[in-house]
């Protein structure tokens, strides 16, 4: 990170200079030009003085000029400064809240679809692609059934107390029997009533060495297969990603690396990762250029916060990914508000 301290070593006049750059290269991702700062600046200056300075400031490593007749832009280290430093991140405006919270005050009996109409207002509003990461889904267990669909494949069909069902495919045992699979189903939804699935996967294990002297083998090893595909990716978190077709409306954009994290985030990627960085602070992270390992980001921003549930336990996150010359003071109160936001929905807190 760099040092704030950098900041007050700069005259007013460099501080201005420094400002205004980086504003315009934000509105626009154009390198700004001495003679367009003159009619911006707050002191009337020549442009060969302002050169000058943006000289001084590219010598502190703040600015860059892509060629040799070129105005100036931030490096990753100015953003960063800029972020840090100077940023004025103003409140979310009226129309960004009633469009947030109109997503959010439809029905929300439905997690999942209430995150994702949040995930399509969320890109909307930032003009980005906006990451949501759904908590682990805690609803207890109602049923199992198994459905063999070759002999090589199985269907386990998971419907769960909230209404939600969920069907995945697996590698039955060689030789799997319809006897064998109801009687693995049986077994498992004597113990279902009540139970969350990591606690059926906990409690069921347990009972598997009691047990399994009782059961057929190949329903003992249907189960055995059942409890470990659970405790794999099956019950990971949910990342929502909306918004990608916003990074290749972007003239500017890289398409090579836009391709790469296109290819990231359809492999769902470091999930655990992302929900990792929110962790590691309160409120609104930034990660500029290089600062951010995840889903390959090396020419993109992520801004993200991470929301809370009733026991004040950070359980999801939510964040838009954009160029690095994203509108920060915009967007940061917007992924704020939303956290928050959602942090009340998923907790039933009322304010």
């Amino acid at each position: 990170m760099p040092d704030i301290a950098l900041l007050s070593d700069l005259n007013d006049r460099s501080r201005e200079v420094f400002r205004r750059v980086v504003e315009s290269y934000l509105e626009t991702g154009e390198p700004v030009g001495s003679r367009t700062l003159t009619r911006d600046m707050s002191e009337k200056v020549s442009a060969a003085t302002i050169r000058n300075v943006m000289q001084d400031l590219e010598h502190l490593g703040l600015l860059d000029h892509p060629h040799v007749s070129a105005g100036r832009m931030p490096t990753q280290l100015g953003l960063r400064l800029f972020v840090d430093g100077l940023m004025e991140a103003g409140p979310v405006s009226n129309a960004d809240r009633e469009m947030i919270e109109e997503t959010l005050g439809r029905d929300r009996s439905d997690t999942g679809a209430m995150l994702d109409r949040v995930s399509t207002a969320l890109s909307a509003l930032t003009h980005g692609a906006s990451l949501v990461l759904m908590p682990k889904q805690e609803a207890p267990v109602r049923h199992i059934e198994f459905v063999s669909l070759a002999p090589d494949r199985a269907l386990v069909v998971l419907v769960f107390a909230d209404g939600r069902v969920e069907n995945r495919v697996f590698a039955p045992p060689p030789g799997l029997t319809a006897s064998a699979m109801r009687e693995a189903a049986n077994f498992l939804n004597a113990f279902a009533e009540g139970r969350t699935l990591e606690e059926l996967r906990r409690d069921v294990a347990a009972e598997m060495d009691v047990s399994r002297q009782q059961l057929d083998r190949l329903a003992a090893e249907l189960i055995s297969s059942g409890l470990a595909m659970w405790d794999g990716e099956g019950s990971n978190a949910r990342l929502i990603v909306r918004g990608r077709a916003n990074l290749l409306a972007d003239e500017l954009a890289d398409l090579d690396r836009i391709r790469t994290l296109f290819d990231d985030l359809e492999r769902k990627r470091d999930i655990a990762e992302f929900l990792e960085l929110a962790e590691q602070g309160e409120g609104v992270r930034i990660f500029i250029g290089s600062e951010n390992k995840l889903f390959s980001l090396s020419g993109s921003s992520l801004v993200v916060s991470p929301y809370m549930n009733a026991d004040r336990k950070i359980v999801g996150a939510v964040g838009v990914i954009g160029p690095t010359r994203l509108n920060y003071g915009r967007i940061v109160p917007i992924v704020d508000y939303t956290a928050q936001l959602v942090g009340r929905m998923i907790s039933g807190r009322k304010g």
